[in-house]
C-alpha cells in the first residue's frame, strides 16, 4: 500500500500527472466489454444470452442455491436475478420451489434442459477462453485471479 501510495500520481484520476493508460480500471474496462460483446456474439448463436449464462454456471458450481445467493455470486439487484430465473424458468432451464427452511426463500436448481445448454455453452466459448489466456501461463492466470481478488475485496460493499 505505501508503495502505491508514493507513485499513485499515475494511477489516481484526480492527479495531474495521471495517465488513463496506467490506470488498472481503464484495462479492467475495456477486458470486460470486449470480453462482454465476445460473450454476446457466441451465445447469440446458441440462443443464449450472459446472464442466463451466468446463472448456469452459478448453478452447475454451487448446485442449488436460493435467489439471493444468487444475486450474491452474480453481484446483481435481487429483482433482476429474479426475473432472470423466471425467464429461465419459462424456458425450462431452471426450475424453482420454495425451501422447506424458510418459506420465503425460493430454491432455484438446473434441470436437464439447463445442463443441455451448458454442455452447448462450453462448446461456443471454448476457443474465446483459449485465445483469451494464449499467452498466458497458468502462474499468471492464478496470479492475476488472486491480484483481482484482492482489489475486489479492497472495494466497499455497497
Amino acid at each position: 500500500m505505501t508503495l502505491l501510495k508514493k507513485h499513485s500520481g499515475r494511477y489516481d484520476p484526480a492527479n495531474a500527472n495521471f495517465r488513463k493508460e496506467e490506470f488498472p480500471f481503464y484495462w479492467l474496462a475495456r477486458v470486460h466489454g470486449r470480453y462482454t460483446q465476445s460473450m454476446e456474439k457466441a451465445l447469440k448463436k446458441i440462443d443464449l444470452d450472459i446472464p442466463r449464462w451466468r446463472l448456469l454456471f452459478i448453478l452447475k458450481e454451487h448446485g442449488e442455491s436460493s435467489i439471493s445467493e444468487i444475486s450474491e455470486h452474480a453481484i446483481a439487484k435481487l429483482s433482476t436475478i429474479t426475473r432472470i430465473v423466471y425467464r429461465m424458468k419459462a424456458d425450462g432451464l431452471v426450475d424453482t420451489h420454495q425451501s422447506l427452511l424458510d418459506g420465503r426463500v425460493t430454491q432455484v436448481s438446473i434441470t436437464v434442459a439447463g445442463r443441455e445448454a451448458i454442455t452447448r455453452i462450453q462448446t461456443a466459448t471454448s476457443d474465446l477462453f483459449t485465445q483469451s489466456f494464449m499467452k498466458l501461463s497458468e502462474a499468471q492466470v492464478k496470479k492475476l485471479n488472486t491480484l483481482l481478488s484482492i482489489l475486489y475485496d479492497n472495494l466497499p460493499v455497497v
